[in-house]
């Protein structure tokens, strides 16, 4: 029974690295641009960074998003129809 468990667990981890993976990579990307750009520039305002980190995230959600809900649909539909076997 408590491989079950582990193996629900391990997959719940995955899907969640893959569909928050690429958004954080976005914003990490973003920001490392924005952060050079500052150095290169001098500029040291630090509220610079957020607005377009969320403009990319958002542009990221808008193209992302339905792959990301496509596969946590797709994981707990695997969830809810493996629940008999993980209920014996």
């Amino acid at each position: 029974m408590e491989w079950v468990v582990l193996d629900v667990g391990r997959k719940a981890l995955i899907v969640a690295f893959q569909t928050a993976g690429p958004i954080l990579a976005i914003g990490l990307i973003v920001g490392l641009i924005v952060s050079i750009f500052q150095a290169m520039t001098q500029i040291q305002e630090m509220t610079l960074t957020f607005i377009p980190k969320m403009i990319a995230i958002a542009i990221g959600f808008m193209i992302l998003g339905p792959w990301i809900l496509e596969t946590l649909v797709r994981f707990a539909a695997s969830m809810i129809s493996g629940l008999p076997n993980i209920v014996r």
